[in-house]
């Protein structure tokens, strides 16, 4: 599990974060979801412990206080994609993956790297693309590479414990298909129970459809948790987003419609 608890966090006399505590569990889709402005990136960050938070807040991995990680200790164990992806080197495709393996690795990366790597890309269908310039991609084939590289990162289990696989907004430049082979993707790595995986996103019926646990950030504070029926009732999504939603169940499935 992964675990915020009472997190606050302010910067220039305002306040990001409101005393938020929430908790991802291992073996399911967990999406944050909210208006622009409600935190989930920055929520993010501290659960990666790229920013701290302002007063006695705490991110737990497992029942490990993250603080007490160090920097190479928590790469081998969580990855993380972040919205600013873009490199500026005229890398490969197999060197931009191969980045994933850093924390693994010194000097040369052995045959353990090597597999993990072939593997993600294969996972991600851009092992065709091993060889080619990332300058060269589109948008929507360079956030591919990006996927294989972070999967790459945590491709095999640690000897206890979870692994973690944070997404910010990983469904920037795709098209409509790769989103859903994305989240489908996602969800069947899903049927190991020791990994852990948190994203944001802003498509409120791919959360409907993928997430088994969504937390809705408002101004900072945590709105909502829970499954979908919980969170995404009319009441929060006119809270949220000052819409009038109409929602459609369908068998198994839920529906999101806006006046």
């Amino acid at each position: 599990m992964l675990s915020a608890k009472n997190i606050t966090y302010t910067i220039d006399g305002k306040t990001l974060l409101d005393d938020v505590s929430v908790n991802f569990e291992a073996g399911k889709l967990n999406l944050i979801i909210g208006p622009n402005g409600a935190g989930k990136s920055t929520l993010v960050k501290v659960i990666c412990n790229q920013v701290q938070p302002s007063g006695k807040g705490t991110i737990y991995y497992g029942d490990k206080d993250v603080r007490t990680f160090s920097i190479a200790e928590l790469a081998r164990i969580r990855s993380v994609l972040s919205q600013n992806i873009e490199l500026a080197f005229p890398l490969k495709v197999s060197e931009v993956v191969m980045m994933g393996r850093y924390p693994h690795f010194t000097g040369k990366p052995g045959p353990k790297d090597e597999a993990a790597c072939e593997e993600a890309m294969r996972f991600f269908d851009v092992l065709d693309m091993a060889g080619r310039n990332y300058m060269t991609l589109s948008g929507g084939e360079k956030q591919r590479v990006h996927f294989a590289r972070v999967l790459a990162q945590i491709w095999y289990k640690p000897a206890e414990g979870c692994r973690y696989l944070v997404l910010d907004e990983p469904l920037t430049f795709l098209d409509v298909r790769y989103q859903f082979d994305f989240m489908n993707k996602v969800t069947s790595l899903l049927k190991d129970e020791n990994l852990v995986v948190v994203g944001v996103v802003h498509d409120l019926n791919l959360a409907a459809k993928f997430a088994g646990h969504i937390v809705l950030l408002h101004q900072g504070k945590v709105l909502s948790a829970g499954n979908r029926e919980q969170v995404l009732s009319k009441e929060n999504i006119r809270a949220a987003y000052g819409l009038e939603p109409v929602i459609h169940h369908d068998k198994d499935e839920m529906y999101l419609f806006f006046r």
